[in-house]
């Protein structure tokens, strides 16, 4: 008796053990599908919205016209050379707006590319804070980290912004590691009309730096205050791989396209 009820939870174990493998590799086969059907959401969007950048060509206004007509929030246009960041860039109603919906406004765990809403839509103040999700394959700010490598922030530091109205060349400056909420990164409505303080916080703290850039935008910046020029940096952040708490940032010199003409 003893024996058969032995053979008996014995026989039971064994099935429940299956019963876990199989539920386990359901699970494991699912969330590798779901993750596939997130890349690709993210793929096909963004391949959608290069149609309209493509079809354009220079006609910067004829793109924003019908890129608005999909979606009221598209304010600009981002292209970092050699890299997958090639997206629109959005104005939400907050800063999480964007965090989930595509550019179409539907639900997207990738969300999209956006300007942080402290900022002038338009990209016209001194400092501009960008947020994208950090994803795998070169997705959204995925590529970011490929400038904590030196020899790729040395050799690939070119990049465009489009508006409707005008146009940028983009010059990287610095590359860095910060805390999500560091009060220089990521409270841009101070720095609005005065980039001292980002300049000097990326000189201390960047992995890899131009220093004469850093040296020339804050004697511009000061120059700016009797009325010269002022110099513009557009930031570029996402999340880190180093702990949940960091941020990978990329600056760079927003430098109007006929002063480089």
């Amino acid at each position: 008796m003893a024996r058969r009820i032995l053979n008996l939870l014995e026989g039971l174990l064994n099935l429940v053990t299956m019963l876990i493998i199989v539920v386990v590799g359901a699970y494991a086969g699912y969330a590798l599908w779901d993750n596939e059907q997130i890349y690709a959401s993210v793929e096909n969007v963004q391949a959608d919205m290069l149609l309209y950048k493509n079809k354009a060509e220079d006609d910067m206004l004829a793109m924003f016209e019908e890129l608005r007509g999909i979606n009221p929030d598209v304010q600009a246009w981002l292209e970092l050379d050699n890299t997958k960041i090639d997206y629109p860039m959005l104005y939400g109603k907050t800063n999480s707006y964007y965090l989930g919906r595509d550019v179409y406004g539907g639900f997207a765990i990738g969300g999209s590319i956006f300007i942080d809403t402290r900022c002038d839509k338009e990209l016209r103040s001194c400092y501009s804070l960008i947020h994208g999700h950090h994803m795998t394959n070169h997705m959204m700010f995925g590529d970011l980290d490929l400038y904590k490598d030196e020899t790729f922030f040395w050799e690939n530091r070119t990049g465009t912004v489009l508006l409707p109205d005008r146009k940028y060349e983009l010059r990287t400056l610095a590359v860095l590691i910060t805390h999500a909420v560091h009060e220089i990164i990521f409270e841009p409505q101070k720095w609005a009309d005065d980039i001292k303080e980002p300049l000097l916080y990326a000189r201390e703290v960047s992995l890899y730096k131009d220093e004469e850039m850093i040296d020339r935008l804050l004697l511009e910046n000061e120059e700016a205050k009797n009325g010269g020029r002022k110099p513009q940096l557009i930031v570029l952040a996402t999340c880190s791989v180093e702990s949940d708490a960091a941020r990978t940032v990329l600056l760079c010199e927003m430098i109007p396209v006929e002063e480089t003409e």
